[in-house]
């Protein structure tokens, strides 16, 4: 809910800290909180900004760190398995190559990259009026400055996410709908996040019609981990994610996997090879076993963007 509270407790479990660290927060000033009849409350909606805030400052410190590495590359936005086992293999036959990343989300990624935080941002965007992925027009509000790429990485299969055996019979996005299962949402900004707006804004619903929508975790694992433990009925996923897990997956779209970033970078010897294993068959053959993904475009670019002459 936009205006809920969250006490002391509540707040450490949400941020994943202890209540004492709550409390070093306060006193130093360093956390949204207002003080009411002698108890901390915190308003999520300030705390989800907070948060955001957080990320942006440690990016900017990680900016600063990795220009001491020669070839570094720090990138953020989306995640997914298969692009952790691409980096993993990256660093394994590139040792002098370094890619730090972050996941905060798609949105959030690409406004990184366009204030200069970061060199690479992943992205899986869709865009509401055409219903396609990663289009120049879903990106440009992001960036800002000089000429961007987008260079296709994968295709991959997402969809709901249930308990193996199916339970309460999730086929699709009506289901949501029909049965109001508990759902586990992912961050504001998140593709997977803005792909299930688009689909409440299409049926005409309020998102407070969905148990959970407010419960946000901040990548495809943590969901699956929700579902898997019985934290939530379903939430939104990726096919690797849920063979991984063993979890029943109703697929509800093919969406693109795409790098963006500036037409300089596209050129250094740390992004080409990175494409370079992205394209290699014994990388290909290692994720064939998750299913779900097509490496049939990889390493296209997709579309060139200049904000400055949109």
């Amino acid at each position: 809910m936009p205006n809920e509270l969250l006490n002391t407790k509540e707040v450490a479990g949400y941020l994943d800290i202890n209540e004492k660290q709550v409390y070093a927060l306060i006193k130093a000033r360093r956390i949204p909180a207002t003080r009411v009849t002698g108890k901390w409350l915190f308003p999520k909606a300030l705390i989800d900004e907070w948060i955001r805030s957080q990320a942006g400052e440690a990016l900017q410190e990680a900016r600063r760190k990795s220009t001491r590495i020669e070839g570094a590359l720090l990138a953020a936005g989306s995640n997914d398995p298969v692009l952790d086992m691409l980096l993993a293999s990256l660093k394994a036959a590139h040792p002098d190559f370094y890619v730090f990343t972050a996941s905060t989300g798609s949105a959030d990624g690409l406004r990184a990259l366009g204030n200069g935080y970061t060199d690479l941002a992943w992205t899986h965007l869709i865009d509401p009026e055409s219903g396609e992925y990663n289009t120049p027009a879903a990106l440009a509000p992001h960036l800002q400055g000089a000429g961007w790429v987008v260079v296709h990485l994968f295709n991959r299969e997402i969809g709901l996410v249930a308990a193996k055996g199916n339970p309460l019979e999730i086929r699709g996005f009506d289901d949501l709908l029909r049965i109001r299962p508990r759902i586990v949402n992912r961050q504001p900004g998140a593709g997977t996040r803005i792909l299930l707006d688009y689909q409440i804004k299409k049926a005409n619903l309020s998102p407070d019609s969905l148990p959970g929508y407010d419960r946000e975790v901040f990548t495809h694992m943590d969901v699956g981990l929700a579902v898997l433990t019985g934290e939530a009925d379903t939430g939104i996923a990726s096919t690797a994610v849920a063979r991984l897990l063993g979890l029943h997956m109703a697929t509800l779209a093919t969406e693109s996997f795409d790098m963006v970033l500036r037409k300089a970078t596209f050129f250094s010897r740390g992004v080409q090879a990175f494409l370079e294993g992205l394209q290699s068959r014994s990388f290909q053959q290692n994720v064939e076993k998750l299913g779900g993904y097509d490496f049939q475009r990889a390493g296209l670019v997709l579309h060139t963007i200049d904000p400055e002459r949109s």
